[in-house]
């Protein structure tokens, strides 16, 4: 009965959310209304809404001018915090969120397991080259997202402005004057300047049925019923989240938690890692899952069984800023594109041993809009430029110039 209590326990632990503020349709009809998803878990699966007054900042800026999100524009729907807005006037927008910060105490193992979870690779090896890998963990965190997203053709400048967040991420390009195949350059920064040296992770899911330029957001775009089923807490919001304690050797960046990624024994609800060392794993897509960790399997291990899907908590490219703070991703395929990183540190601030700013960035990349991008089939022309009715034309007089031969030699 004891193993049984301490498997529920360990049901609630070892896992971060990730948030995200993401649309399904990311090209937008001018003064028409619409809404944004702030998803916290991962970028398929929200776990938990946002109180709002965890949020320090929520804004929109368009056409140089920042609005503020008012209270009464925030719903909820299942474990989603919907922004309902209007466009306003055309230009490339940008909609951005910080939350407050909250703390966290974890004992070293589950610090450990959340590092290297998490991909959060130059702190792990910190403590492994300073032999503080038995230290525990007393973490304060917080969180800083944005989208960028086209209202109109029109192109504005807003979308290389800074909200001024602790962390965030700042095109150097509009996102919406690139097209798959092409490269962006980003800058990070931390409190204002240029943050080097920082692992940067990009990455994209493409849109259920191609790019959505199209009205009907049912079609494109993330549904709830597109979710899968896995998530990974880090907030302090969700009731369906991941907890991190001492008492069961684990974290959590939610003190109510109440289900996530196990370490007990409920395997017939999960899956067990094998290799610590693995930063890959795969997913059964008709049960959750969870994260054992016993004395016996401490080490992270997945079983699969019938499809499964490839997953990886830090996926995608994986790059690193340089001096000027500056990443460069290559827009590799149409879909909604996501850069996302954790800055940890020690910190010296009373009652704390570390420090952590999330960020998130999204937008959509297609293969081109507008005029002067690509040619349709539906325009009836060819490649080389001469238009089809060209060949119509000369078709027909060939036909007629051989008829009257025929009929003349008759």
């Amino acid at each position: 009965m004891k193993k049984i209590l301490l498997g529920l326990c360990a049901f609630v632990l070892f896992c971060s959310h990730v948030m995200y503020l993401k649309l399904d349709n990311y090209f937008l009809e001018p003064n028409t209304s619409a809404t944004i998803q702030l998803f916290n878990g991962t970028f398929e699966k929200s776990e938990n809404v946002i109180d709002r007054d965890r949020m320090l900042d929520a804004s929109l800026m368009g056409n140089g001018e920042r609005i503020k999100v008012e209270d009464s524009q925030w719903a909820e729907k299942d474990s989603i915090t919907i922004l309902n807005f209007n466009t306003g006037n055309e230009g490339t927008w940008v909609a951005g969120i910080s939350t407050a910060p909250r703390s966290i105490e974890m004992d070293a193992k589950a610090f450990n397991d959340y590092l290297e979870h998490e991909g959060i690779a130059d702190m792990l090896e910190s403590r492994s080259e300073n032999g503080t890998l038995d230290s525990a963990a007393v973490e304060k965190y917080s969180k800083h997202v944005k989208t960028i997203f086209q209202v109109g053709s029109k192109r504005t400048d807003d979308w290389q402005k800074a909200l001024g967040y602790p962390i965030e991420f700042v095109p150097l390009e509009n996102p919406y004057d690139l097209n798959t195949g092409d490269s962006i350059r980003v800058k990070l920064l931390r409190n204002g300047k240029p943050l080097s040296d920082q692992l940067v992770y990009a990455d994209f899911r493409a849109q259920a049925d191609g790019h959505s330029h199209d009205e009907s957001s049912e079609e494109h775009g993330h549904s709830q019923n597109e979710q899968v089923k896995d998530g990974h807490t880090h907030d302090g919001e969700s009731q369906n989240g991941h907890s991190h304690g001492k008492e069961s050797n684990s974290h959590s960046h939610d003190e109510n938690s109440e289900h996530g990624h196990s370490h007990g024994q409920n395997e017939e609800k999960g899956h067990t890692h094998d290799k610590p060392e693995a930063k890959e794993h795969s997913h059964d897509g008709k049960a959750p899952h969870s994260h054992d960790h016993e004395d016996k399997a401490s080490n992270h291990n997945h079983e699969a069984k019938e499809k499964v899907e490839s997953h990886q908590h830090t996926s995608g490219q994986k790059l690193r800023t340089d001096a000027n703070g500056i990443v460069t991703a290559a827009l590799t395929a149409d879909g909604i594109w996501y850069l996302q990183t954790i800055h940890l540190v020690n910190t010296e601030e009373e009652g704390f041993t570390h420090e952590s700013n999330w960020t998130t960035l999204t937008f959509e990349v297609t293969h081109g809009h507008g005029e002067d991008t690509h040619i349709h089939d539906d325009d009836h022309e060819h490649e080389d430029g001469i238009p089809s009715y060209v060949y119509w034309i000369g078709s027909i007089l060939l036909v007629g110039i051989l008829f009257f031969w025929f009929n003349r030699k008759k």
